[in-house]
């Protein structure tokens, strides 16, 4: 009779390592998500507390995206470059303190800046953190499973961070949302600590100085010249010499990067047609979707009077469409392929938003509710397919910098879509105004999607 030998230790440390570093990814992913979203629930509360208009509330929401956007292609070549496992800790620390800093923030100057560097942290971890993952399952079928649960510990973080923020907001006030991040920084340095193992390192790669400097400046001097015109008008000498600026940084960033010897951006990726165009998608969608998510938080808090936490119920069906159309994405795309599934899915967000231009401050929730759900059930569709397609258009071996990049553009979309159509709810013709523009904004967008659908490829069966 053969006699099963147990499994050895060594084999059983391994497995629980593998699985104690997939958890702390998660968390750190999770975090930078749930930080995405969770302060448009807040932002009427800290405006409140804190002081200052509609303008310096954006700059809120936006420093974390900017520092986000700008930094992430950079924290992926110095990850590569000193270890990831020493990059996505100090990432932890840096978002850890930040969050603290948010949280006992004197006032908007140092909120600002403290969510900069809270987006910084952000930027550093995501790439780090995939890294580690990819080190830990070598084994493909693994290396998926674990990639799909790191994604959907993310996913449910972005979708529930408005019913959290309104939870947190409704018993312990806005600066909870900041301190919630403690506890989980605390647990993810510590397991990546214990059970990561650090990846080896390549000083081939270097860190593109003058590249991150220029995208830095092209970032803040384009999102703050689009804020400060919803304020000070367009046509403001100040307005126009910030537009100048990023139209220099950005004409020099391309200079740079086009003959650097080791960009953050490599340019020569844009000729592949699948990958420009699905760059392109991405942002276009979330200069919309991020943008009307800004909007609708204050029209249901400032014109419609509801509390934080009735905002994050109202907003809850969008989250729950956007996770559930995220998980069946990718079987719509692989039955109907990239073009059918986009197409349909940008109908919707269009439909969608062209259902809701009406709305106002005397529109009940009923007459909102499937419009808002439909937004988020479009969207959700979209990113995925994106992702598989411009992921599926490199080479393997840039497969790190080709994601970097899809994030960058997105990101960037949604620092744009706050800072224009918050721009447009504090211009001349008002608030409710302002929202109908920048639903047909959006509706422009998903007309602008839809003409590059039929640039993708087409691979349904």
């Amino acid at each position: 009779m053969v006699t099963m030998q147990p499994a050895s230790s060594t084999d059983a440390a391994r497995r629980s390592a593998r699985r104690w570093t997939l958890v702390a990814m998660s968390l750190g992913f999770a975090v930078v998500q749930l930080d995405i979203s969770v302060v448009n629930v807040a932002v009427k509360s800290i405006g409140s507390e804190l002081g200052g208009g509609l303008s310096a509330l954006q700059w809120v929401v936006n420093a974390y995206t900017i520092g986000f956007a700008a930094f992430i292609l950079t924290a992926g070549a110095l990850g590569d470059r000193i270890g990831a496992r020493r990059v996505f800790v100090s990432g932890f620390v840096l978002f850890l303190v930040a969050s603290v800093v948010c949280g006992l923030a004197p006032d908007l100057g140092v909120l600002i800046a403290a969510r900069a560097i809270q987006g910084i942290g952000a930027a550093v971890l995501v790439p780090s953190s995939l890294t580690l993952l990819n080190h830990a399952y070598p084994e493909p079928a693994a290396r998926s499973r674990a990639v799909g649960l790191w994604l959907a510990g993310a996913s449910l973080a972005l979708s529930g961070g408005p019913l959290i923020g309104g939870v947190l907001i409704a018993t312990l006030g806005w600066r909870a949302i900041f301190f919630i991040n403690v506890p989980v920084a605390l647990v993810g340095i510590y397991l990546s600590r214990r059970y990561a193992s650090e990846t080896s390192q390549s000083r081939d790669r270097g860190v593109d100085v003058g590249g991150q400097v220029l995208a830095v400046l092209m970032l803040t001097a384009l999102v703050g010249a689009t804020i400060e015109g919803g304020t000070r008008g367009f046509g403001s000498p100040l307005v126009l010499a910030g537009f100048a600026v990023a139209l220099v940084a950005g004409a020099a960033f391309l200079v740079v990067e086009g003959h650097g010897g080791r960009p953050m951006l490599p340019l020569g990726m844009f000729r592949n047609r699948t990958f420009s165009v699905t760059a392109a998608m991405g942002l276009l969608i979330n200069i919309g979707f991020y943008g009307l998510i800004f909007v609708f938080s204050l029209l249901l808090q400032r014109e419609q009077g509801l509390t934080p936490l009735q905002t994050g119920l109202a907003l809850a069906p969008i989250m729950i469409a956007i996770t559930i159309s995220n998980l069946l994405a990718g079987r719509f795309d692989q039955r109907f392929g990239p073009r059918r599934t986009i197409a349909v899915a940008v109908v919707v967000v269009g439909a969608a938003c062209a259902g809701l231009l009406g709305v106002g401050a005397s529109t009940g929730y009923a007459a909102m509710v499937v419009q808002l759900a439909a937004l988020g059930a479009g969207a959700g569709a979209i990113i995925p397919v994106l992702t598989s397609e411009l992921l599926g258009s490199v080479d393997r071996t840039r497969s790190g910098v080709a994601a970097g990049t899809l994030n960058t553009l997105r990101q960037t979309g949604s620092a744009i879509g706050v800072a224009l159509f918050g721009s447009l709810l504090s211009g001349r013709g008002g608030f409710t105004a302002g929202v109908h523009v920048s639903l047909a904004i959006t509706v422009g967008l998903c007309v602008a999607i839809g003409a590059l659908t039929p640039l993708l490829r087409d691979r349904a069966s």
